[in-house]
C-alpha cells in the first residue's frame, strides 16, 4: 500500500505535457536558428569580390590644345583681349602669340582666387581644364603685333632688360623671357614681345607693392625682383617691352630705335 495525495496523477500529467512542450520547443528554435532563410525570401547573390567590382569611370584625359575648338571658345575674351589677341585698348594685356602653358596657368590661377580678379573669375570659373587649353592653343597660334618703344627710355630699358642692375640685385630679364622677349613655354615664362607698356607697368607696379598671383616658389619671382626697382626703372623696362619684336634676327633695341 502505497501513499499517494489526492490529485497527484492529474499534476504529474500537466507536467509531463508542459517538459514535452519545453522540449519541442527547444528543438524547432535550434533547427530554426540552423535553417537557412525561407523559401519565401528569394536568395541574394553573394557580393562580388572587390577586385572584380566596376572601376569608376575614369576622367577624361587632358589633351593638347586644339586651336580650332579654342577659336569658338574664346570668343568672349575677344572684347577685352582683342578678337586675335591683339588688344586695342592698352590696360588689357595682348595674349597673341602667347604660350598655351602659360594661360592655361593663369586662367586656372583666376579660377582658383590664387591670382586676383573679378572680371576674370567670372570667365574662368565655367572652364574645364580642356577648355583652358584650347583657348590657350588659339591665342598661341595669333603673331603679336608690334609695338613701339619711348627712345627716351629705351638706353635704361635695353640695360636693364639685357644686363639687369647689380647695384640693386636686378638679374636680367632676357635670363627668362629670352633676348626677344619670347619667353620660355616650359617654365611657364611668359612671352613680353610687343606687350602693352601701360600693362606691364601697371603689373610691376603691383608686384613692387606686394601683389602676388599665388604662393608657389614660381609665384614669387617677379615680385622679389619688382620690389627692388624704382618707378623709373619700371616705366623703362615697359617701354623698352613694348618696342621689343624680332624681324628677320633684328632684336627689338634696333626696332624700337
Amino acid at each position: 500500500m502505497s501513499f499517494r495525495p489526492a490529485g497527484f496523477r492529474p499534476a504529474v500529467v500537466r507536467y509531463a505535457v508542459v517538459l514535452v512542450f519545453a522540449l519541442s520547443s527547444s528543438v524547432l528554435l535550434a533547427q530554426e536558428a540552423k535553417t537557412p532563410a525561407s523559401a519565401s525570401t528569394t536568395a541574394q547573390p553573394a557580393a562580388a569580390p572587390a577586385e572584380h567590382a566596376p572601376a569608376p569611370a575614369a576622367q577624361a584625359a587632358i589633351k593638347p590644345g586644339d586651336a580650332t575648338a579654342g577659336a569658338g571658345k574664346a570668343a568672349a575674351c575677344g572684347a577685352c583681349h582683342g578678337m586675335d589677341g591683339n588688344s586695342s585698348d592698352p590696360q588689357y594685356p595682348k595674349l597673341a602669340g602667347q604660350h598655351e602653358s602659360y594661360i592655361v596657368r593663369q586662367l586656372a590661377d583666376f579660377k582658383s582666387g590664387k591670382r586676383q580678379n573679378p572680371i576674370m573669375l567670372g570667365m574662368a570659373t565655367a572652364l574645364s581644364e580642356q577648355d583652358m587649353h584650347d583657348i590657350g592653343a588659339y591665342f598661341a597660334s595669333k603673331a603679336s603685333l608690334p609695338g613701339v618703344a619711348d627712345q627716351a627710355l629705351v638706353e635704361r630699358g635695353e640695360q636693364l632688360y639685357r644686363q639687369g642692375d647689380t647695384t640693386k640685385g636686378v638679374p636680367a630679364c632676357m635670363a627668362c623671357h629670352s633676348i626677344d622677349g619670347r619667353g620660355n613655354p616650359g617654365a611657364m615664362y611668359p612671352q613680353l614681345t610687343s606687350q602693352h607698356a601701360q600693362y606691364i607697368e601697371a603689373t610691376l607696379k603691383a608686384w613692387h607693392d606686394g601683389t602676388t598671383w599665388g604662393d608657389d616658389a614660381h609665384a614669387q619671382i617677379m615680385p622679389g625682383i619688382a620690389k627692388k626697382l624704382d618707378e623709373k626703372d619700371i616705366a623703362a623696362i615697359a617701354s623698352y617691352v613694348e618696342g621689343l619684336h624680332a624681324t628677320g634676327g633684328a632684336s627689338g633695341a634696333s626696332a624700337a630705335k
